[in-house]
């Protein structure tokens, strides 16, 4: 068996030009032209030793001979076509056949270009330098186009193109990660589907969502929401079709919603602290203004703290304020209740929609649970446990009130307590213009 002549790679620095023909005479004179036109050349004398060379090479361009024994021109340019290592290569069929139905044959197997022959030398060097320049061209296309693909495949973010009416034509691959879906499985979905719509109109329309970014909350396919930011960008070259970048923000309002309840809490007991005591007391307030309902404030301060740390220390000060603090949020348990530390060892609670008799029970029960937590402390007079004293008011406010005197009434209270004998609870209703029209029954420790 013969061993295949070895075929040179071609330079790609410079044109490559595959000339397929069985006459010699012909054969030559055009790699001749080709040359002294500075194009690589190679030859071929039979149609499947032009496959053979043409898959091995890539040629940018093949002048081919219709007329040869064996697989003619034509089949051998389906074949090229057929092929996908080739199939982009453009052909120029050479034939001495000029008949309307032998042209039209030819193109419909996939030639680019025909010329008859007799050749005429000049033509089918211009002729070639057409094709070049369209074979640039278009290679320059695809490869922007592969390029282009690779990137939108390759994005960290999810890219979707949704119609005017939200019907998603394609989403890449990151989709999946985003969303839960195959990018095929997206396509003919509506995006006013995925998206969780609570603002009004948000889902009405994709107008009102064309420039800028906004945040979402759009729907994974296991049900859950996911938060993203949402890019929506019109498609200037396709009417009614937009470009939707989505970027995924849950970890980032993870930690951002980590840190605002963080900051809202007092770092020792890990309950809530006085800055979002203050906003939860306005919000509280404005809310009983509207429905008229009673507002309850308890003050409550540890009795004899400063002996106590005196004696055991502030390590132990810190674990006996903790375990006051969890005894409070233990009788905060409806989301209209608020136990903050204030400062210290001073101590709030807020009981909306609570009148005066329920907060006096309330205060009393929380007096008696921290007394029944039975810590020692050594340096009180009152009790050879630790105890609380507990002031307790309660108004219905009205625009004529301010907020600053309810936090005045309970405190004058918690003092009266203490005045009292400590380890004891006073209550105090406050009427319009803060008249204290009624004093509460002393609630005295047993």
């Amino acid at each position: 068996m013969t061993n295949p002549v070895p075929v040179p790679l071609a330079d790609p620095r410079k044109p490559a030009i595959l000339i397929v023909d069985d006459a010699p005479d012909n054969l030559g004179t055009l790699r001749s032209m080709m040359l002294r036109q500075g194009y690589q050349t190679f030859v071929a004398t039979s149609g499947d030793r032009a496959l053979d060379i043409a898959q091995r090479v890539k040629p940018d361009l093949i002048l081919l001979d219709v007329v040869m024994p064996g697989i003619d021109g034509l089949e051998t340019c389906r074949r090229l076509k057929a092929h996908p290592a080739t199939t982009r290569i453009p052909v120029i069929f050479m034939s001495a056949r000029g008949e309307t139905e032998d042209i039209v044959a030819g193109f419909d197997t996939g030639a680019a270009d025909y010329i008859p022959k007799p050749l005429r030398l000049e033509e089918v060097c211009a002729r070639v330098r057409a094709q070049l320049r369209l074979r640039s061209g278009s290679d320059t296309q695809s490869e922007q186009t592969d390029r282009l693909r690779m990137i939108v495949n390759s994005m960290d973010q999810g890219l979707l193109i949704v119609e005017s009416c939200g019907r998603v034509q394609y989403a890449n691959p990151a989709c999946d990660r985003y969303l839960g879906y195959a990018p095929e499985e997206l396509v003919g979905q509506s995006l006013k589907d995925l998206l969780d719509c609570k603002e009004p109109g948000c889902c009405a329309g994709l107008d009102a969502m064309t420039y800028g970014t906004r945040e979402v909350e759009i729907r994974h396919r296991d049900g859950n929401l996911r938060a993203m930011d949402l890019t929506m960008t019109p498609m200037h070259a396709a009417d009614g079709l937009f470009v939707v970048l989505l970027h995924d923000i849950t970890h980032h309002k993870q930690s951002e919603d980590a840190l605002q309840r963080a900051a809202m809490l007092d770092p020792l007991t890990k309950i809530a602290n006085r800055r979002h005591f203050d906003a939860f007391l306005d919000k509280e307030w404005h809310r009983a203004i509207r429905t008229a309902q009673p507002l309850s404030l308890v003050v409550l301060d540890v009795d004899h703290f400063k002996l106590y740390n005196d004696t055991l220390g502030h390590a132990a000060g810190d674990v006996c304020l903790q375990k006051v603090a969890q005894t409070l949020q233990d009788h905060a348990a409806r989301p209209t209740d608020l136990a903050a530390r204030y400062g210290g060892e001073e101590f709030v609670l807020l009981f909306a929609e609570t009148p005066a008799e329920n907060a006096a029970r309330v205060a009393e029960m929380i007096r008696a649970a921290v007394a029944a937590l039975e810590i020692p402390n050594p340096g009180s007079t009152t009790s050879t446990w630790l105890t609380v004293s507990v002031g307790v008011a309660t108004i219905v406010p009205t625009q004529l009130d301010a907020i600053d005197n309810l936090f005045v009434c309970a405190d004058r209270a918690m003092y009266a307590a203490k005045a009292g004998g400590r380890n004891r609870v006073e209550s105090t209703i406050v009427g319009a213009a803060w008249d204290v029209v009624h004093d509460a029954a002393v609630l005295t420790a047993p």
